[in-house]
């Protein structure tokens, strides 16, 4: 099956794609990285998108208007990822999270925008869209999704090593999973990756930089040691995992005032203690729930930053390789992630994550089905799904990016 996924992360800064073929081999499935890439949105997107992340409030109009804008930059994107190749079986589309609400530690809700009809109607393709909500209605906290997908990934790497291998994926929020050899799977958000780092060097320079390219504002300051305490002190990160957060908790508003209680810091080293407070989160995490981790497997945008792997890897104390390394490029790992959910969906295997209840684990995704059906699928004579669905995958990238 080829599957074109597209999502943008919780930075927000494009539309990640992915063109992926999933086939069932013997023991694992077997996936191919055909194509890759990132699609910026237009300026007059990506601000509706920030104010909307930001949490400004907005009227009837405009939320109307932000679900059609990200359907038809999605369908934008995805047009342009499919052009030249034969049509996808189908298309995934995470679409924009725009809020992640968590009220004691349980999952209330989550809302992802971009209407889907756009982009079906612009490919052709049945579309899987609103993939995190089955599992929160189940009483799960709909993430981290990418716990699924390498609890089949990572676990001949930990059955090989004989010991837990981890995997930090470095967006705006970092998310943590650690497989183990005997194949369960530890998942949860740790805190802050990029998002407080970009939001406050997007402030500082009113807009000029959005983040920090190659860490270059961090290698140039110094640690803000009380600034650092501060921010350390934010209750989310004493709170056991499973857990799960976003940037509505994690905003500007925290740099401020741990800023108001420290003395006055400089833009490079603020943004040298925000680097280091990702890493330390991480850290402290990866010690928490897998001191004995054998590798840290890193993508996301995060992973481009020089300065953060420096510093988790002294900190964390584990060898820090980037998903590149282990056939998956680092800025496209969610997207190929997204692409097997939809494989998964289609044959109605339940998604099992760490914060799900036993016993309530459900299929995930909706469908949109208004201009092509879904493909055909053998079924058995009461009607079950035959495909294979194996408990291990193997990936391989075909292609670079364009």
């Amino acid at each position: 099956m080829r599957i074109l996924a597209l999502q943008s992360g919780t930075s927000a800064d494009g539309i990640d794609g992915a063109l992926v073929s999933v086939a069932a081999g013997s023991d694992a499935l077997e996936v191919v990285v055909e194509r890759w890439g990132t699609q910026p949105w237009l300026p007059d997107e990506r601000a509706l998108v920030m104010r909307a992340v930001g949490g400004s409030p907005l009227d009837p109009a405009e939320w109307c208007r932000l679900e059609t804008t990200v359907g038809q930059a999605f369908a934008r994107a995805a047009v342009s990822f499919a052009a030249g190749t034969p049509r996808p079986d189908v298309v995934c589309s995470h679409g924009q999270t725009v809020f992640h609400g968590v009220d004691g530690g349980a999952v209330w809700g989550t809302l992802q925008v971009g209407e889907p009809a756009w982009i079906a109607r612009a490919t052709g393709c049945p579309v899987l869209f609103n993939v995190r909500v089955a599992d929160v209605a189940a009483g799960g906290q709909g993430a981290p999704l990418i716990s699924a997908f390498d609890a089949r990934w990572l676990r001949a790497a930990a059955e090989q090593a004989a010991a837990p291998i981890a995997s930090l994926n470095l967006g705006g929020i970092a998310n943590l999973q650690v497989v183990r050899p005997d194949g369960t799977v530890t998942g949860f958000d740790t805190g802050p990756a990029n998002a407080l780092l970009d939001a406050y060097l997007t402030r500082a320079t009113d807009g000029a930089e959005t983040f920090d390219r190659d860490g270059r504002h961090a290698a140039a300051g110094r640690v803000d040691r009380a600034l650092l305490d501060r921010l350390l002190a934010h209750p989310y990160f004493a709170l056991a995992a499973p857990k799960t957060t976003g940037r509505e908790t994690f905003t500007l508003a925290a740099v401020d005032d741990a800023l108001a209680a420290t003395e006055t810091a400089g833009l490079d080293d603020v943004c040298a203690t925000l680097a280091e407070l990702t890493a330390a989160s991480v850290a402290d995490a990866l010690h928490r729930v897998a001191p004995d981790a054998a590798r840290l497997v890193v993508s996301g945008g995060g992973a481009r930053n020089p300065v953060v792997l420096d510093r988790i890897a002294a900190l964390a104390g584990v060898p820090v390789e980037s998903s590149d390394a282990w056939g998956i490029p680092a800025d496209a790992r969610e997207a190929v992630m997204f692409a097997v959910l939809a494989y998964l969906s289609t044959l109605r295997v339940p998604l099992e994550l760490p914060g799900t209840p036993a016993g309530r684990a459900a299929v995930a995704g909706q469908w949109d089905l208004s201009v092509a059906p879904l493909p055909t699928l053998s079924t058995t004579p009461d009607g079950t799904v035959t495909g294979a669905a194996p408990q291990r995958l193997r990936v391989r990238t075909r292609e670079e990016r364009p």
